[in-house]
């Protein structure tokens, strides 16, 4: 059978390649640096980290490679891990959902409010991200234990509760505790994103839609705002993933570690107990690297739905 006439060879191909290559050297050498400090603080550590997840370290002496033994001890003998995983996954389903509708919900409101109004708005959305040891603080104030915590006398004085309750000691609330301190953190610079993507869709579009059929808001949003901003939605996805994956220290904050009976217990404290408590670098290198598949994982997932956005 005749090849195509408009099908290239492998050699062409890499003659087009090589001749890109030398047409771009200059802009190689722009982004040289950025590429070499990428290398060595980011590939070079998740690469590392890999290889010590094979090994059994303890930074003080020569790492001894035990194969898959790390992974067989996380998931069938460390019962502690697999609480983690579920908590992880509670609250990673929780926030990052929610935490990037809010997000973006509250970018759309923003955008329809006057100007002055909308940039008080966006710093006061955005404010408890920046400041967390403040939002800790509140948090603690409000579910305090003792009788006299914000929450627990706003229920006594309702009729609602006699005795005080443990909020952040009691396992069957410190989880619920954790998720939504999470959650009012959750709107940093994925929020900024969205309010920046919704702001920079040009008017003309708008008004083109109405012409060719759209007739109320929500068609608007589907077929115009949403389509203009998937840089901006990928961004805020990926922000969103990464935080509500990476959840540990406010629960660290809040309710002290460990959490009671591990309520609230995250792969990342896990991580942190190995890995900066015990010091056991090669086990706590394989929690690392699960993690990081799990992010990956969640990350490509985002981008598959996003893709169906507007279409």
């Amino acid at each position: 059978m005749a090849k195509p006439k408009y099908q290239i060879s492998f050699k062409r191909r890499v003659q087009l390649t090589l001749r890109d290559m030398k047409r771009s050297v200059p802009l190689y050498v722009m982004i040289a640096p950025f590429m070499i400090l990428f290398a060595i603080f980011v590939v070079y550590p998740v690469l590392k980290a890999v290889w010590y997840s094979f090994t059994d370290y303890n930074v003080l002496e020569a790492a001894n490679f035990v194969g898959l033994e790390n992974y067989r001890k996380l998931f069938l003998d460390d019962s502690i891990f697999i609480t983690a995983i579920k908590n992880t996954f509670i609250i990673a389903v929780i926030v990052g959902p929610g935490g990037y509708i809010l997000s973006f919900l509250l970018a759309w409101m923003i955008n329809e409010l006057p100007h002055t109004i909308g940039s008080v708005l966006t710093v006061i959305f955005y404010a408890p991200s920046m400041a967390g040891s403040a939002v800790i603080t509140v948090f603690a104030q409000i579910f305090s234990n003792d009788s006299n915590g914000y929450l627990n006398a706003a229920l006594r004085n309702l009729g609602i509760t006699q005795e005080a309750i443990l909020w952040l000691s009691d396992e069957d609330y410190v989880i619920v505790v954790v998720i939504l301190a999470s959650l009012w953190m959750s709107m940093g610079v994925g929020f900024l994103s969205f309010v920046a993507g919704i702001k920079g869709v040009d008017e003309a579009q708008y008004e083109a839609g109405a012409i060719d059929g759209i007739r109320n808001r929500w068609q608007e949003l589907w077929y115009v705002t949403l389509p203009n901003m998937k840089p901006q939605l990928l961004f805020g996805a990926v922000m969103t993933i990464t935080s509500s994956l990476s959840v540990g220290g406010v629960g660290d904050s809040l309710v002290g570690f460990p959490s009671p009976n591990y309520a609230s217990h995250t792969i990342v404290n896990h991580l942190n107990d190995y890995g900066s408590i015990r010091m056991e670098m090669g086990y706590a290198s394989a929690i690392a690297v699960i993690l990081f598949f799990l992010m990956i994982f969640a990350n490509m997932l985002i981008q598959k739905l996003l893709r169906k956005v507007g279409t």
